[in-house]
């Protein structure tokens, strides 16, 4: 079975690895005047790659996914690390403020009105991702002193 589902694996990479080189030639075969010709060509290839991301993207959450049930050990590290991440999201949530947004001249920015919910979130990624670095931080000093107290 193990072998029957390598070589299915072998063919299917050989199958879209020649077809991304068609595509890829055909673009060098397209005169780089007819701009109309070039746009097709340039789209196919992009089609290609997005249709392979999505499937790429599919397959892994999907086999993550299998094999988390089938570790229940593994499932529940994982939900308490959404949770902390969630608190550490509401968190930054209330931190962020949703005031108007200025440009150098101390006009306010097309949809950057106060109250703006883009603007609350804006401010809630950017404290997200100064309480991420901070804890990272603590963590990375914390296991550096633990290898020098180890040395």
């Amino acid at each position: 079975m193990k072998n029957n589902l390598s070589k299915i694996l072998n063919i299917f990479i050989a199958l879209v690895a020649l077809i991304g080189a068609f595509l890829f030639v055909r673009i060098f075969m397209t005169d780089g005047d007819d701009v109309e010709a070039l746009n097709g060509s340039v789209g196919n290839i992009v089609s290609f790659s997005t249709i392979l991301l999505y499937f790429a993207v599919g397959a892994t959450v999907i086999l993550s996914l299998i094999g988390l049930f089938r570790n229940p050990e593994n499932l529940k590290k994982t939900l308490l690390g959404l949770a902390v991440l969630g608190v550490v999201l509401v968190f930054a949530y209330f931190l962020a403020d949703s005031n108007a947004v200025l440009d150098t001249a101390g006009k306010i920015l097309e949809g950057g009105e106060a109250g703006s919910t883009t603007n609350q979130w804006v401010g809630t990624g950017i404290w997200y991702s100064i309480a991420l670095g901070l804890v990272a931080s603590l963590f990375f000093v914390y296991d550096l002193l633990k290898g020098l107290v180890k040395s």
